[in-house]
């Protein structure tokens, strides 16, 4: 009885591995001086025609590369992820590299496999170079100059070959946020809303309104989200990139900018190189350290710090992709570089209203609630941020957890107390509105 079908990609590729094998087989004959017998000539025919119908378009590779590669680039990483796949392969270059003792090729070997020209060798070596696909997209765990160093593939994509779940490595000087939201989460004046649904619009009609009807090509779409800190900043940049069906990569331009004159420029083109062609949004946080108003040129470093900020504005109007900039300090961002924004959007600390809303729904919605806890009462009382309120009523959360019963006014007071003590450290209990009565009395005569 045959057991379950398996969804494994390298078996959807068998041709490729076959024909690789094959290859191997001809180059030991060749070097030997015998020649090939007509029917392994056939073959191998044969076996090109099969991997060119893999490489359609519709076939097996789409879906496993972040980005479509050309030929040559395609055929080095079959090269140098087969023996992975098939351990035959991994000896066969064993023995076509005497004295190496590894199952990787070189790319001297792959030249000699491909049965390349000087003139397709050239190719090949722009193939594994540092600025190519193989490399921005981080196929390959490293590069060589030398031509008999041995290449191998990156683990996540062998990974992903064999059918396990790998997504593709978060581009450089970038991290994934794997905040899961809708546009319920989303506590925001209606007009905000309506903002971040047109900026949706820039990514979906880009093709209608630029390649059909002649509109100015732009790149991103770049928005600038602003707002104090716990306003939803990020929120709403997980709700837009779960709506586009795309990862959400956070970039700190704090770490990205260096004191060291054209390193922020060398750190940038490596984010975007390895972002070429991938569907993804970004997300840039503290905009404000490179986008401040600037005052008189005093010194050489405050000239090369406005030559940061063009080639950041350059680097992003060159990528397709969208990005958004965020940051807390909405006044000190350069009035001459928002008006190259698609789209500034505020997030305003919520109002009574918004807070009700907000406390209804990340108090824990299946921990039970004591019917003393009015959410509207709450939104009234205590001026917090969305971010504020999810700390505080989580914390309530556990403290009515550990006192095994429902979540009571004195837990919000607490959580909510130990969020203001965050804030500053002079809170006074007076700050609690309605709440202080609810408070303990030790934590009401003690300080932050």
């Amino acid at each position: 009885m045959s057991g379950p079908s398996l969804n494994i990609p390298a078996v959807a590729l068998q041709a490729e591995w076959e024909r690789l094998q094959l290859l191997a087989f001809c180059l030991a004959r060749s070097r030997e001086g015998k020649t090939l017998a007509a029917e392994h000539l056939e073959q191998l025919r044969e076996l090109q025609r099969r991997v060119e119908r893999l490489r359609l378009v519709d076939g097996p590779w789409q879906g496993l590369l972040p980005a479509p590669l050309s030929p040559v680039e395609l055929d080095a990483l079959v090269c140098i992820v087969a023996p992975e796949i098939e351990p035959r392969i991994g000896w066969a270059y064993q023995s076509l590299q005497a004295g190496s003792g590894q199952p990787w090729a070189s790319r001297a070997l792959i030249q000699e496999l491909l049965a390349l020209e000087p003139d397709q060798a050239a190719h090949l070596q722009r193939a594994l170079a540092d600025a190519s696909p193989l490399q921005r997209y981080r196929l390959l765990r490293e590069t060589h100059t030398d031509p008999y160093q041995p290449l191998r593939p990156a683990p996540w994509f062998t990974s992903r070959l064999q059918g396990m779940d790998a997504a593709p490595p978060a581009p450089v000087g970038a991290v994934p946020v794997t905040v899961e939201a809708n546009w319920d989460d989303l506590i925001l004046p209606p007009d905000r809303i309506a903002m971040l649904h047109e900026y949706l619009l820039w990514i979906r009609h880009r093709v209608r309104v630029e390649d059909e009807w002649g509109g100015t090509a732009l790149g991103g779409p770049v928005a600038l989200f602003a707002g104090a800190s716990g306003t939803g900043k990020t929120l709403a940049a997980s709700v837009l990139a779960s709506e586009l069906g795309w990862p959400l990569y956070r970039v700190d331009l704090g770490r990205l900018v260096s004191k060291y004159i054209g390193e922020t420029e060398k750190n940038l083109n490596a984010l975007f190189d390895s972002l070429h062609d991938r569907e993804a949004v970004l997300q840039f946080d503290e905009a404000d350290a490179l986008f401040a108003r600037r005052g008189e040129v005093k010194e050489a470093r405050d000239r090369y710090a406005n030559m940061e900020v063009s080639h950041l504005l350059s680097r992003i109007e060159r990528h397709r992709g969208p990005c958004i900039l965020t940051t807390n300090l909405r006044k000190q961002i350069d009035g001459a570089f928002t008006r190259r924004f698609q789209m500034v959007v505020e997030f305003p600390r919520p109002d009574a209203e918004a807070r009700a809303r907000l406390w209804d729904r990340l108090l824990p919605p299946r921990a039970p609630r004591h019917p003393e806890v009015d959410t509207s009462a709450l939104g009234r009382s205590v001026v917090l941020t969305g971010g504020g309120i999810r700390n505080a009523a989580l914390h309530a959360a556990y403290l009515a957890a550990h006192d095994d019963e429902p979540i009571r006014l004195r837990h919000i007071a607490i959580g909510v107390w130990r969020e203001l003590g965050k804030e500053h450290s002079e809170a006074t209990p007076a700050e609690l509105g309605a709440l202080q009565g609810h408070l303990p009395e030790e934590m009401q005569h003690a300080h932050h």
